[in-house]
């Protein structure tokens, strides 16, 4: 288990970022897909943007408020498979 070691230590030095466990049925990458679909849904398919640097501007303004607004996501799987549509 050395691996964990150096993983604590960094995490120690860097107290800004703490570890959270998600449910097994659920993966990082889930919760930067249900980002990405908030910032789709919100700002990108809405936006007008005059510039790449615009839409940076735009695209930041919009991660640092929704920082401030956020909240846990509510996890509701039950172990049901789900149906194809």
């Amino acid at each position: 288990m050395s691996g964990r070691r150096p993983t604590r230590a960094w995490l120690a030095a860097h107290p800004r970022f703490a570890v959270h466990h998600t449910p097994k049925h659920a993966s990082c990458l889930n919760q930067v897909e249900i980002f990405f679909s908030i910032l789709a849904r919100r700002l990108l398919r809405r936006g007008e943007f005059t510039s790449r640097q615009d839409l940076i501007d735009q695209i930041r303004e919009f991660t640092l408020a929704y920082d401030d607004e956020a909240r846990p996501f509510r996890w509701t799987y039950d172990g049901t498979p789900l149906k194809a549509a």
